[in-house]
């Protein structure tokens, strides 16, 4: 038996603002339980859900040196399915009404969450031979593991493993502040790990310090070698050869299963998905008011509406998709921009067109199971889960081949009778209309392949039970 502590900034159901949550919340319970004893730390954020909050059992409360003064850490524990969690509470620094605050004071306090970690580690009765870290919240947790806790032998032979979520985001702020919040050595950030130039880089360190590195799909592994998607990093991973991976995120097939969907009226599998999703469509034309019409092909976006998902490719197709035999929902908020373009042309034609700017789980689990298609014509996508959802519930994705995107969803024009999807190469409108109009000419002149389509993506085993399988192939080679 093998202990394995996942360490992340967000998980469900404790706290959730994007994918890395529904990751680190599922992720864990899909390791063999005769191989591993896996188990998650978090924050203690005040936002947590009182009922869970009130759920923890107080473990223990100490005082640690960290930024130049004695900081409070406290660690509670609770049992969740089965999984225990662990939290690391101090209001100073996980207090308020959302976990993501002031950014450099978001740097702070990841700084003082990876310390606070390792310093929790010897007051809880679980010793990890490894711990898997998630993004940049936890990107000081190889350097502390490797320079501060090296001295206790408590620490020895623990080893690590992290996981780029997102490059984009890497905990970046001056050098001189970096060195001072983190108390790290002064040498790792002279021209050293934590050092890009002037600045300080939290992740950075934890590329250089983490025994294996992975992001969560091939082709992204692959584009951030690269200086188009490399964000100024893709020289630490050309160099990293046999320690850098990609391994493609999974769903939780029991949340997101259209046979026993709680948000769904009519249930529905592989057998019967024909008939369950023109009821789903029925019921989703008659709660936001667009045209009853069983023949429309409805397209569907739940998203963030910002350029990274390809919004900017959407808008100058609205008049297109709405002036003919389409409908659209789109479910997200974002940039103003889009939300009021989207809620504009919506307001113009609302037999066609629905617009939702709010967070609603229910409800976007009824416009998976409702809709035809599903547009994702991401700029750059590490994994993307909308499309694993899309696929699980037999709506076909439209995307952009980049990153999980294209690990994920086959094509049309390139599989044949294996397709899953819609896929286009170039991120311009062009490349969006071609493959909409694909789907188009498919749904209504092709309605045979279309509905093999749906099958083929309802049986795609996109669970992390997979995901788990490749990512204990890693921890084995790190753990003999």
């Amino acid at each position: 038996m093998k202990n394995i502590l996942f360490a992340a900034a967000e998980a469900v159901p404790f706290i959730k603002t994007g994918g890395l949550a529904d990751v680190t919340g599922s992720l864990p319970f899909a390791f063999s339980p005769d191989e591993y004893d896996v188990r998650v730390i978090l924050p203690c954020y005040t936002s947590i859900p009182a009922p869970l909050r009130e759920a923890m059992r107080d473990v223990t409360h100490f005082d640690v040196q960290f930024n130049g003064r004695s900081r409070y850490l406290g660690i509670r524990e609770l049992t969740h399915r089965g999984l225990h969690f662990y939290f690391i509470d101090n209001e100073d620094y996980f207090g308020g009404p959302a976990p993501y605050t002031d950014y450099m004071y978001d740097i702070e306090k990841f700084c003082f969450f990876s310390f606070a970690v390792l310093a929790a580690l010897p007051h809880i009765d679980f010793r990890p031979d490894l711990i898997h870290c998630h993004d940049w919240h936890t990107g000081l947790i190889p350097p502390y593991l490797a320079t501060q806790f090296r001295y206790d032998s408590f620490f020895d032979g623990i080893r690590t493993v992290f996981t780029i979520h997102n490059l984009k985001f890497q905990g970046i702020c001056g050098r001189d502040e970096l060195r001072a919040i983190s108390g790290l050595p002064a040498d790792l950030f002279a021209q050293g790990p934590l050092c890009s130039g002037s600045c300080g880089n939290m992740m950075q360190g934890a590329l250089y310090y983490a025994d294996l590195v992975t992001t969560v799909s091939r082709t992204y592994a692959q584009e951030i070698c690269t200086p188009e998607y490399g964000e100024g990093l893709d020289r630490f991973f050309a160099q990293r050869t046999g320690r850098f991976f990609g391994i493609v995120n999974g769903i939780d097939n029991r949340v997101f299963d259209p046979a026993s969907d709680p948000a769904l009226k009519r249930h529905y599998d592989v057998s019967h998905v024909k008939a369950g999703k023109a009821a789903a469509k029925a019921a989703l034309q008659k709660e936001l008011g667009l045209e009853p019409d069983p023949e429309a092909l409805l397209l569907a976006i739940v998203s963030r509406l910002t350029d990274q998902k390809g919004m900017d490719l959407v808008l100058p197709l609205l008049e297109k998709i709405t002036g003919g035999p389409c409908q659209l929902v789109v479910l997200g908020t974002g940039e103003k921009r889009y939300e009021e373009s989207f809620r504009r042309m919506a307001d113009a034609r609302p037999e066609k067109m629905a617009v939702k700017t709010l967070y609603d789980e229910a409800l976007s689990h009824r416009i998976y199971a409702a809709a035809d298609a599903f547009l994702m014509p991401s700029l750059f996508e590490p994994c993307g889960l909308s499309q694993l959802i899309a696929l699980r519930y037999g709506t076909l994705p439209i995307v952009r081949a980049t990153g999980g995107l294209k690990d994920t969803v086959r094509s049309l024009d390139k599989e044949g009778q294996n397709a899953t999807g819609f896929v286009f190469e170039n991120y311009d409108v062009g490349g969006l209309n071609w493959a909409l109009d694909l789907a188009i000419k498919t749904f209504f002149a092709d309605r045979k392949t279309w509905e093999k389509m749906r099958r083929n993506a309802m049986r795609e085993d996109f669970s992390w039970n997979r995901s788990a399988e490749e990512y204990s192939r890693l921890y084995r080679q790190l753990l003999p």
